[in-house]
């Protein structure tokens, strides 16, 4: 796959065939070439490389609210997954939380019980990494998996599983949990003194980026703020 940019700043990823845009078409062939631009038949060149798990994400498509990459990038630092990692998550929604964890390692198991966002997730993880596992299954019925490195779970109760979460995670292994509301996240942490499981932290992520143009280097107007609280677990 390639991504090309227009003049305007506009992408474009592409997978096969002719590309038609705003600025002309570009022939297959010319695109499978290995120059860094080609031109369009009005003669606009446009920049072109090859595409990465960051440009086919943003393809997916989208249903219920996602884990967007600053909440997704600070479940995989902290919790530190590797290729070798087994990870659940459940609330697929519309699979991005699972996709990006899913560049990390292959054993990943998401379980999403609403079928049309089951439909919808599958169809955008195999996309991503055909080799994740999707269960039209309710998790508050149980995890199947055991001796796993990390479960996420997004979901509005997740303190009604945290005996099976106990009984799934490897010692050690992380708990995190996405949850808008902080009423959510003290009922969470109350109820976990019932169980195996240590809190780590609390946080939010905010993400503001900047513009720098010319003599111009400001703060963008709009910043992606509040979007969820992530609770981290360890088991012991």
């Amino acid at each position: 796959m390639k991504v090309l940019i227009d003049s305007k700043k506009r992408r474009y990823l592409w997978s096969s065939g002719d590309l038609h845009t705003e600025e002309g078409t570009i022939k297959e062939d010319e695109i499978k070439n290995n120059a860094p631009s080609v031109k369009t038949s009005k003669g606009a060149e446009l920049l072109k490389f090859d595409a990465s798990f960051p440009d086919i994400i943003k393809e997916l498509k989208t249903g219920p609210a996602i884990v967007n990459a600053k909440d997704a990038g600070a479940i995989i630092a902290h919790t530190g997954i590797n290729s070798k990692s087994k990870v659940v998550d459940a609330g697929s929604g519309s699979g991005f939380l699972t996709s990006y964890l899913s560049n990390i390692t292959d054993n990943i198991v998401t379980y999403e019980k609403n079928k049309v966002n089951y439909e919808l997730a599958k169809k955008n993880l195999k996309k991503i990494n055909p080799k994740i596992e999707i269960k039209n299954k309710d998790i508050f019925l149980g995890i199947d998996e055991k001796h796993l490195d990390l479960i996420t779970l997004d979901l509005p109760t997740p303190w009604e599983i945290l005996n099976h979460v106990e009984s799934s995670l490897k010692s050690g292994g992380f708990l995190v949990c996405y949850l808008p509301n902080i009423n959510q996240v003290q009922e969470l942490i109350e109820s976990s003194k019932k169980h195996n499981m240590i809190l780590e932290k609390v946080l939010e992520t905010i993400e503001r980026e900047w513009t720098v143009y010319g003599q111009v280097c400001r703060p963008k107007h709009e910043m992606l703020g509040h979007t969820a609280f992530l609770v981290f677990f360890r088991r012991y």
